[in-house]
């Protein structure tokens, strides 16, 4: 995994979205994140810096701090809003979508377009903290990933 600038943030790999909307997570953060452990996984909007989405899973979100946000949420708590279906909390937007057991993900045209992100596209997987990381699509962490010299892996 490299750390594209000194003492800066670390990168998984960066994700292809493909035509049909399949994004592969990369292996590390998968990995780290255990993030295949629930099939259901919670995405919610970047930063408007970096863009994108972070995931996360309810066996992560829901014994942190941030818990709040599911049990504020019952709907997404329990999945009973419609998969993709964003939902504003607190400045932000929340959805669930299902995860396979490799991690990929599909991302409908609405939840792409809610995102601004298209197929084509390549989202960076950056290490954001304990209970959530960063697919990210724009800004400077972008610029530095696309100038670095070393290896990022492809997913």
């Amino acid at each position: 995994m490299p750390q594209i600038t000194k003492g800066g943030k670390f990168i998984f790999g960066k994700s292809l979205i493909k035509q049909d909307g399949t994004v592969q997570i990369p292996t590390q953060a998968v990995e780290e994140y255990n993030i295949t452990a629930d099939t259901k996984i919670y995405l919610f909007t970047g930063s408007k810096k970096t863009g994108g989405f972070c995931i996360t899973r309810k066996g992560l979100l829901e014994p942190s701090t941030l818990g709040h946000i599911l049990t504020d949420n019952p709907s997404l708590q329990n999945y009973t809003c419609d998969c993709g279906e964003f939902i504003k909390y607190k400045g932000r937007f929340y959805c669930w979508l299902d995860i396979s057991e490799t991690g990929i993900i599909h991302l409908t045209k609405e939840v792409m377009d809610f995102l601004d992100i298209k197929p084509g596209m390549y989202l960076l997987a950056i290490r954001s903290s304990n209970i959530a990381f960063t697919m990210g699509a724009k800004g400077p962490l972008i610029e530095k990933a696309h100038n670095y010299k070393g290896v990022i892996p492809e997913f």
